[in-house]
């Protein structure tokens, strides 16, 4: 649909209206350009189309992996994507991330809380649908300025500028763009993921990351204490969430399946095993049992059967059972294939480390029995990357045999490796890590979670150190406004990037020259018109 076709349209419309003469086509034209996206089920069908094409653009060649970082506020996502366009010319590949981490100690009306699940269950969807909000309003300000453009170039008489501007205006890409978002563990039982993923989806999201540790002991996946469920139980979920995007006519909604099973040794549940070898006897075949004497029995002990041999599963205090050491690999296979098995589209296998070997032999063993798995990974912030990578770079020269005599492993953060063979060569590893990762060892996607909660606290605490202290308003000035003007980053005109501009040319439309408009020669933000 082009812009021209747009005007012809409304005109068509408004020219059988009495009474609408003070209406324009060609403003109702650009108010609908700036609003495409009616209704969040809108968005989750135009996005999961997107996701799709990624996805089999990927399985083609796997340099065309995808990217996200994880943000908190409509504000944060509307300006990475803002960004992204700046600087790269195109949001292609590149998606926004809800941390369920962040909304919990962040975006709580109970206040920071920890990654359990403690938060609000619409808390999500809520975040979704502002950062759809935000992402809208950010098409809205760049076409407002390409329409005020094109009416400069009409009223100097430049006819090639102007066309030029409406080809512009045609192509025009949009921020909208898919969020991959954390619904936890389901906060609930089956009922209550499907009726929580309705809202995400009506909301907007093409995408819904579920895990499959128990959701009233749910842990961040990078802390001790998770507990998983049995497949069937996860499959389940994973069928309600499938159910809520078919309900809701978005056909190619996307389920990420996340298992925390490398490091989750414990389980709530037995599985009800209904013949030798199905899933449930799977999972119990991980349980850690010891052998038991009939003759032994004690009073309120629970035993399995196996193979003819009577077993006690090893059951803690808190009345969960553990699983043997050791098992969380074969675990974490079985997950993701029985996943993909029964609905889910990607995998996520949350790791204590970054490490591409490790990731690539499951992914392996995954793909023998569905060769065309691919996960999305969580680049967390909790590993410590510097260090991790110093000693993978370590132990690998020291099975080369190299001399390692200027270096200790135990001290390898030290800033004093920063510029030595060995920190720059943990460096490019770091670099390259998306690129390689996604080559071998089936990674999709590729998201830092927690990027901007970081950032925020870094640039608050360099400001406040600055403003406060010996610099004063220099340390706002010189650390901020000088360099978003340097930069070109947009918010410098803070009163254009909350609206002001879409809010002008709204009473120009309404009121045509009886407007008064924010804008004017007295407006401070002309200051920043260069």
């Amino acid at each position: 649909m082009t812009y021209q076709s747009e005007i012809a349209k409304a005109d068509s419309l408004i020219g059988g209206q009495a009474g609408w003469d003070g209406i324009a086509p060609e403003s109702v034209a650009r108010m609908r350009l700036q609003n495409r996206f009616n209704t969040g089920l809108d968005i989750a069908r135009y996005t999961a189309r997107i996701m799709r094409r990624d996805m089999a653009a990927y399985d083609a060649d796997p340099a065309a992996y995808t990217q996200s970082l994880g943000c908190w506020h409509g504000f944060i996502g509307q300006q990475k994507m803002i960004s992204i366009k700046k600087h790269f010319g195109s949001t292609k590949g590149r998606y926004l991330y809800l941390s369920g981490w962040m909304v919990a100690a962040l975006r709580s009306e109970f206040g920071p809380l920890p990654d359990q699940s403690m938060h609000e269950k619409t808390s999500v969807p809520a975040l979704i649908e502002e950062l759809y909000t935000f992402l809208k309003q950010a098409d809205a300000r760049e076409l407002g300025m390409l329409f005020r453009d094109l009416d400069a170039a009409r009223a100097a008489g430049d006819a090639v500028k102007a066309q030029k501007i409406s080809h512009d205006i045609d192509a025009y890409e949009t921020h909208v763009v898919p969020i991959i978002a954390d619904i936890d563990a389901g906060f609930g039982n089956a009922e209550a993921t499907y009726l929580l993923a309705r809202k995400f989806i009506e909301a907007g999201a093409c995408c819904i990351q579920i895990e499959n540790q128990v959701s009233d002991e749910k842990q961040c996946g990078h802390q001790d204490g998770k507990v998983t469920v049995p497949h069937e139980d996860f499959l389940a979920k994973i069928r309600a969430v499938r159910y809520a995007f078919l309900e809701l006519g978005v056909d190619d909604g996307v389920i990420v399946a996340r298992t925390d099973s490398l490091g989750a040794g414990l389980t709530k549940q037995i599985a009800y095993v209904r013949e030798a070898g199905d899933i449930a006897d799977q999972y119990n075949g991980f349980l850690d049992c010891d052998p038991v004497d009939p003759a032994t029995i004690g009073h309120g002990d629970v035993l399995i059967s196996r193979d003819g041999q009577l077993l006690r599963p090893k059951r803690l205090p808190s009345n969960l059972y553990q699983f043997r050491p050791g098992t969380g690999e074969d675990r974490c296979v079985l997950d993701c294939i029985t996943a993909l098995q029964n609905g889910a589209d990607l995998l996520w296998i949350e790791t204590e480390k970054p490490h591409i070997g490790q990731i690539g032999g499951m992914v392996r063993r995954i793909r023998d029995v569905i060769p065309d798995a691919k996960l999305v990974y969580n680049n967390s912030p909790s590993f410590n990357w510097t260090l991790n990578f110093r000693q993978q770079v370590y132990d690998a020269w020291a099975q080369e045999g190299r001399d390692l005599s200027a270096y200790d492993r135990a001290r390898l953060m030290s800033i004093d490796y920063d510029e030595t063979d060995l920190g720059r060569e943990a460096d490019e590893r770091i670099r390259t890590f998306q690129k390689d990762a996604a080559r071998d060892a089936g990674i999709f996607h590729h998201l830092i979670t927690l990027p901007t909660y970081h950032t925020a606290a870094l640039s608050t605490d360099n400001l406040a150190r600055r403003y406060f202290g010996e610099e004063g308003m220099l340390g706002y000035v010189k650390q901020v406004q000088r360099e978003e003007i340097r930069q070109g980053i947009a918010c410098v005109k803070h009163q254009n990037m909350a609206g002001s501009d879409i809010g002008d040319d709204h009473k120009d439309y309404f009121a045509g020259e009886a407007a008064l408009k924010a804008g004017g020669a007295h407006n401070t933000m002309n200051q920043f018109a260069a």
